[in-house]
């Protein structure tokens, strides 16, 4: 039987590395060290284990179900070993370390690229890494400290922060209109040529509410459908319909004229900015330093 004692934590660590960043090139990358060291450490952990943990291919590296069972254990007492030395730390005036950030590719452009920017100068001592993807990553398996999501939340295990919300708009470009006509109520939209954003919970069933609470739910129709903000914001400025957005994504285009708002008298649910984190009684401090900021560089923006 193989003990902890047996099992040089450092390539535990290593094989964390190949894990998140999904390569030996990269886990080396990360880590500082030569890759050769890397893949001995690996082939050392398989060997005292008596076990493959990771099937290699000349394209990448996928976990077995000894590797994934075996980082499902580790990487909580990794992250506790990393919390730990984060807490002992805090107490400095600098934040340093590595803040992995994740959202989606659409707010990094339009919002978070810009307040990482003034961040980073503030904390010349940190570096951080940010990922951008549509789709909700799995913070633990990916290694991120920190997640900037929009929207509505769904429940889970994970803390959050809401740090903001946004108005959404049903919106449509001046050629769409001029051909299709401008809709006059809520329920003209079920007839429209709209446009589904699949990221969406429900992409074709919107609320609408008036003043004096008077509120309409209606159910569109759509032959188009995207899997990305830019996407629809793209396919809306061509004329191909209507469909609701989020005010960062179109703040510019309403001003400019490319784009106009639809039905002004009737508003949607807003949502919200949240700063999404994985559990643990202890926040590290570079988490909440970003927090923190960005609560308050949304409230200036």
């Amino acid at each position: 039987m193989t003990t902890l004692g047996q099992i040089d934590l450092n390539s535990l660590v290593f094989f964390d590395a190949v894990v998140k960043t999904g390569s030996f090139t990269a886990a080396a990358d990360l880590l500082g060290v030569a890759k050769a060291k890397v893949s001995i450490q690996i082939s050392r952990l398989e060997k005292r284990l008596g076990a493959t943990l990771l099937s290699r291919t000349t394209r990448q590296v996928v976990l077995t179900d000894a590797g994934r069972a075996l980082h499902l254990e580790c990487q909580p007492l990794l992250q506790g070993m990393q919390d730990a030395l984060e807490r002992i730390g805090s107490g400095k005036s600098t934040v340093s370390g590595t803040l992995r950030l994740s959202t989606s590719v659409n707010h990094a452009t339009r919002s978070l690229a810009a307040a990482i920017t003034v961040f980073a100068r503030l904390h010349p001592d940190l570096q951080i890494d940010l990922r951008t993807d549509d789709r909700v990553v799995d913070l633990m398996t990916e290694g991120i400290d920190l997640s900037i999501r929009m929207g509505w939340l769904r429940d889970s295990s994970l803390h959050a922060v809401k740090l903001g919300e946004f108005q959404q708009y049903v919106v449509a470009a001046p050629a769409y209109l001029q051909r299709a006509g401008i809709p006059e109520r809520p329920d003209d939209l079920a007839h429209s040529e709209w446009i589904a954003l699949t990221l969406l919970p429900t992409p074709q069933t919107w609320k609408f509410s008036a003043a004096g609470g008077h509120t309409k739910l209606v159910q569109m129709k759509s032959r188009i459908r995207v899997d990305s903000p830019d996407a629809l914001r793209a396919m809306l400025l061509c004329g191909a319909g209507l469909s609701a957005v989020d005010e960062y994504n179109i703040r510019a285009d309403l001003k400019a004229g490319d784009l106009v708002h639809v039905l002004p008298g009737w508003t949607l649910p807003r949502g919200g900015i949240h700063a999404v984190y994985p559990p643990g009684r202890n926040v590290p401090a570079k988490v909440r330093a970003f927090i923190d900021f960005y609560r308050d560089y949304l409230d200036r923006s």
